[in-house]
Formats: C-alpha cells, structure tokens, sequence
C-alpha cells in the first residue's frame, strides 16, 4: 500500500475537519495517516499565498458564503464539537514546534488530539504562552517539558525542514494529503483521498 502523508497545521479550521474523518478511512481502508507538522504561515511565505479570509476580503459576499460553506459541512458530517476559534487567526508557532517535540518523542498522535481539540472545540488562543501551557496541562501532557523543548534549535530546524520539503513536494496550504505522489488538498478532497487509496490498493 502508498504512504499516506497528512500535511498539518492547526492553524486551519480545515485541518480539524480532515483529521476527523481521518479515523474512518483509516478503518475502512486499512491505510494509516502519516501526520507531518508544519507551519502555514511559512508555507504561504513560500508560496506567496494567503489565507481564504484575506485573499477574498474584498470580494462582495465570498467570505459569508465560505463561512455558511464550513457550517454546512460541519451539519453533515456531525461535527457538532466544533467551534469557530474566537481569537482566529491564531499564531501557531509554538504549537507546531510542539508537535515536532512530539513526533520526536513519540506522543503526536495524543498531542494532535489535544491540541486541535483546544483549537476547534474550546476556543483557546494558543499563541498565548500561558494558556497554551494550560491546555497541555489540562491534556494531561508534560507542559513544562514541551515549553522547554520548543525552545531548541533542533526543533525549530525540524519545523522549518518539515515546511521547506512540504513546498517542494508541491503543497500551498493545509491541509494536504499525498497518497504516494498522488496530492489532494483540503477538506473537501477527503472522499477523493479514499478513492486514491482504494485504486492505489487495486493496483
């Protein structure tokens, strides 16, 4: 079977929405996700992208339709957790040097839980040292360590190494998935994610 490479950032309300239907391709599939922290704003520095919200600011009427756009999907798939994150857009520097910490110590999986959950579900503004620091806490993960180890070069390298490959590799935002070399972007290409798979696992 392909590799199944998930290109993240919490950043994204779209990342939330992916990584929830996540589990259930994974269960239908067989295929196992391999999460890639980056940084979206690195990603769009590189590219010399922005944000929908930005980008269609000026356009009469996209904005409200992008946001009845995400409710609709939110209905449908029942995601009835979610919350618009009050204080987007937030700054996620810290909290993907966090989960490079945790892909190198062999905790993401938990550290993706928490943190997108403190994202999307409870509204927290995790650019804030201290309130980051509590969620992790509330997570029950060891706060102090991973505040201390974001702190390291290496980690800062991993991320910025992580990011780089990401634009090579063809990505302009998150989240992306590739199966093998075949890229899909958004929430929206989950279906087509599964399909790929599937054609991939035929082949």
């Amino acid at each position: 079977m392909s590799k199944v490479d998930f290109y993240y950032d919490v950043a994204s309300p779209n990342t939330y929405f992916s990584h929830k239907l996540i589990p259930g391709i994974e269960e239908r599939t067989g295929a196992k996700f391999n999460y890639i922290p980056v940084l979206l704003g690195g990603i769009f520095k590189l590219t010399h992208n922005v944000a929908p919200f930005v980008r269609y600011q000026e356009v009469k009427n996209k904005n409200d339709y992008l946001r009845i756009e995400m409710m609709r999907f939110v209905r449908d798939y029942k995601m009835t957790e979610f919350r618009m994150n009050s204080h987007f857009p937030v700054n996620t520097v810290m909290t993907q040097r966090g989960a490079i910490v945790a892909e190198m110590e062999g905790f993401l999986p938990a550290y993706v839980e928490a943190t997108l959950k403190a994202m999307w579900e409870q509204s927290i503004k995790m650019d804030d040292a201290e309130t980051f620091h509590k969620a992790l806490v509330d997570a029950g993960l060891d706060a102090d360590h991973i505040a201390k180890r974001i702190q390291d070069q290496d980690v800062k390298d991993k991320l910025m190494a992580n990011t780089s490959a990401a634009v090579d590799r063809g990505v302009f935002g998150c989240p992306t998935v590739f199966v093998g070399d075949e890229m899909y972007f958004g929430k929206d290409r989950m279906d087509g994610v599964e399909q790929e798979i599937n054609r991939q696992k035929a082949a």
